[in-house]
């Protein structure tokens, strides 16, 4: 049997299939992978993913932060929290809204999101290198519209 799509073309449900497949193994081997190298810095994968995304961005507020990893403010804030305990994070009031806290990596935090490779973000970020620079505006679209119909059936999280 065949899933029609909206443009009339016909899809054999099997090519969704390895789609949604190839999706849940990169998700799957990206963790494995990340938890195995965290093990060695003695971090945690969310950590890591924390000091990757400000290795990346330099700077968030606790809010952006949640919205980020998809988490509660409550639990970014304890994640927080062990991170700064750790070494790994700074946390600050922002200067235009006191408000507001903001993050920012440590050196140490720095030294190790540089020295932790194999993390998912890196791993699908060298994957993504070989693509051309339409593939990679097309799949671009394509996850947006993916990620825009999967948020309208997923609760947000800010709002738990």
């Amino acid at each position: 049997m065949s899933a029609r799509l909206k443009t009339g073309d016909v899809v054999d449900p099997r090519d969704l299939d390895l789609i949604v497949e190839t999706i849940i193994y990169l998700q799957t081997e990206g963790r494995r992978q990340a938890r195995e190298q965290c093990s060695r810095v003695g971090i945690t994968a969310t950590q890591l993913n924390v000091l990757k995304l400000l290795e990346e961005i330099g700077e968030l507020s606790l809010s952006e932060l949640s919205r980020r990893i998809a988490a509660q403010n409550s639990t970014v804030t304890g994640i927080v929290d062990r991170m700064v305990e750790a070494g790994l994070v700074e946390r600050r009031q922002s200067e235009r809204d006191r408000r507001v806290w903001q993050i920012t990596a440590t050196d140490k935090g720095r030294t190790i999101a540089r020295k932790v490779t194999v993390a998912p973000w890196d791993m699908l970020r060298g994957a993504l290198e070989a693509l051309d620079g339409r593939e990679k505006q097309q799949l671009i679209a394509i996850l947006k519209k993916v990620a825009s119909h999967v948020s309208k059936e997923v609760p947000d999280v800010a709002r738990r």
